[in-house]
Order: structure tokens, then sequence, then C-alpha cells
């Protein structure tokens, strides 16, 4: 029988009360601003819209404030409430050849068409804390105005990967047979077999944990997989839609992306020459390591497809896909707190009789 816990009701809402007070910690500091939050704090906001599925900064920013920095419960905030958004139409595909490029570098060529674009990055800095940024931020402001603006960028730069594909030493990037629409897995469920669209959609809302530990398994031998980061390119993208009242194009807006083109060798089959294959990521924001993860698993997940042998766990698409989303991972292992009692209590009945009688076998 299950029994109710007295006063349930009162003690949820105080836990409410409290938790706006540890949020909220100690009010003779300033209080965090949404702004400040979306600005400063840009590669969290760009995880929370990546996994959130919805790309809204200053919603993103709004989830991370509510979860005191959770990310995992800042995406569940924000993919709830993207359920409640109604749906106007669709944009028609991003054209990200026409990126107009913050950062762009190549792993593969040294020399490439446009040239390398460092852009905002920390990889080239020593990991040292840098104390300077506990000092006062007038101090910081006037350091920034004196900075010097940056050079003006192209529009956009041509793919790296083209370079390859003049040679036909690279697998075509052509839609598959049909150009079929891909399913949309924010209404419906990951179904199996998964196309490579699905597979895509999946990653690109997936846990960068969960995604950074299956690419590193395929560096290290489980998968047989030897990449190269073929072009790694940060910028902003239009979004068009064309109404059907209309009948042309319309440019709604931009949105920042970042887009990684992983190159794998491939010994080639009975239908393919010997060439170089792709693996792709695509995420919002600025968010290379998410896009370089996406890229590794989303080539590993195509060993059928290409007659490799399937015997890594980064190749396994159910295996892989399933256990991606974190706020269903986070529901099913923060559901063991909620109360089991009744379970709990047949499961020590059972351990009492099977203990009694192993104790009376013992006696005989």
């Amino acid at each position: 029988m299950y029994v109710a816990v007295k006063g349930g009701e009162t003690a949820i809402a105080r836990s409410w009360d409290l938790l706006a007070a540890a949020r909220r910690g100690d009010e003779t500091a300033p209080e965090l601003s949404i702004a400040q939050i979306r600005q400063q704090l840009r590669l969290a906001v760009a995880r929370v819209m990546q996994e959130g599925s919805l790309y809204d900064e200053e919603l993103a920013a709004l989830a991370l404030k509510q979860a005191s920095g959770d990310s995992i419960e800042a995406v569940f905030l924000l993919r709830a409430f993207r359920t409640t958004l109604p749906r106007f139409g669709q944009t028609l595909p991003l054209d990200t050849a026409a990126m107009r490029v913050r950062r762009r570098v190549s792993g593969t060529f040294k020399d490439v068409p446009g040239g390398q674009i460092l852009g905002p990055t920390a990889d080239y800095t020593q990991r040292l804390l840098d104390f300077s940024l506990m000092e006062a931020a007038q101090k910081m402001e006037l350091e920034q105005a004196a900075a010097p603006l940056p050079d003006a960028l192209p529009d956009a730069l041509p793919g790296v990967l083209r370079l390859l594909d003049r040679e036909g030493l690279i697998e075509a990037d052509l839609p598959p047979d049909g150009d079929p629409e891909p399913v949309d897995l924010t209404r419906e469920p990951l179904m199996f077999p998964a196309g490579r669209p699905a597979r895509l959609q999946n990653l690109a809302r997936g846990d960068e944990g969960w995604l950074l530990g299956l690419a590193y398994s395929t560096q290290r031998g489980y998968a047989e997989s030897h990449p190269f980061a073929g072009e790694i390119r940060m910028g902003e993208v239009s979004v068009m839609v064309c109404p059907e009242e209309l009948g042309f194009e319309i440019d709604i807006g931009e949105i920042t992306l970042t887009e990684c083109q992983m190159i794998n060798q491939f010994a080639g089959s009975k239908t393919a020459p010997p060439q170089f294959t792709r693996g792709y990521g695509l995420s919002f924001g600025e968010a290379e390591r998410k896009a370089m993860a996406m890229a590794l698993v989303d080539r590993s997940l195509r060993a059928e497809e290409l007659g490799e042998a399937a015997h890594a766990p980064a190749q396994q698409a159910e295996f892989a896909l399933c256990h991606s989303d974190n706020v269903e991972a986070s529901g099913f292992v923060q559901h063991l707190k909620l109360p089991h009692y009744v379970d709990f209590q047949a499961e020590l009945a059972l351990i009492r009789q099977l203990r009694a009688a192993a104790q009376e076998k013992t006696d005989d």
C-alpha cells in the first residue's frame, strides 16, 4: 500500500522559496541580468539553444538564470517552452556556403582560399587563470574601447573541401535520391533504422558530453577512424522563407552557426573507388567542440552504409542515438529520487524470504 507523505504540498512550496533564495545568493551582490548572461556567457547560451532545439538567445539566457547555471535543467526548461509555440511554416535549407564567416580553420590545408581566420578562440592561449578579469569592470570597458577594431571580413568564403572535390578525391555531397523531407524529431519519435537526416538531427540536439565521449572513443581505436578536420567555420547565416501567398524568398534574419566537415579515409567498395568520405556537424552559436564531435560520430554511424564493419559503440546507431538526449537521461536517473516505497517493500520482502529459505537449508 502506498503511504502518502503528509504535508507534501507545503514542503514543496517551501522548497520553491528556498530555491529562489539560493538562486539569488547574497543580495548585496549585483544580480545577473539576462543581457549579461546572453553576451558574456555566450557559449553556455549556445549549448542550451542546441540541446533545447530552439534558437533564441534571450530565452536560453533566461533558462540558464532560472536553472542557476545548470545547463541540463536549462535545456529542459527551453524544450518545455518550445512545445507551447505555434508553427507558422518552415524555412528554406540554410546556405552555409554563403556564411558571413567570423572564424574558419582547416587542419588539412595550410593555404586555403580566403586564408585561415582564427577569430574568437581559446585554442592559442595558455590555460592560466586571468586574474585581471576580477578587476573593476570600468577598467575593462576602457581597455575594450581603446582596442583596435578587427579587419573587415569577406561576405563569404569558398569551402575548403572543394579542393578535393575538383579532383574527385572525396565523395560527392549530394542529397539522397528523391530528396525526401526529413523527419521532425521534435514531433515524431526516433525510429530505426534511422536515415542520416534523422541521425544528424538527433546528434544536433544531443548532449555535448555524450557526443564528445563517443567521438573520443573513435579516435582511440573503437571505430578504426583516422579523421582530419577538413574545415571548421563559424559565422552568420541568413534564414530564408518562401511564403506560398507571395511566391518568392524573404530574408527574415540571420543566426550564428558552427559547421564542421571531417575527412576520413575510405578504402573503397564494389561501387565506389578509394576516396575520402565526410562526417558532418552543425550547431547553433559558437560550438566548435560540439560540431566536431558530431561530425566524428556522424561518420562512425555511416559504417554500414559504406560497407564497413560496425563493431564499436559509436557505430551502433541505436546505442549512440537513444542515449544522446540529456533531458531523457536526466529524467531516468533523477526519477530514482521520487517515492518508490511500494517497490522497495516488495524487494525487501523477497530478500527476507530468500534469506529465510537459505537459512532453512543450512539448518537441515
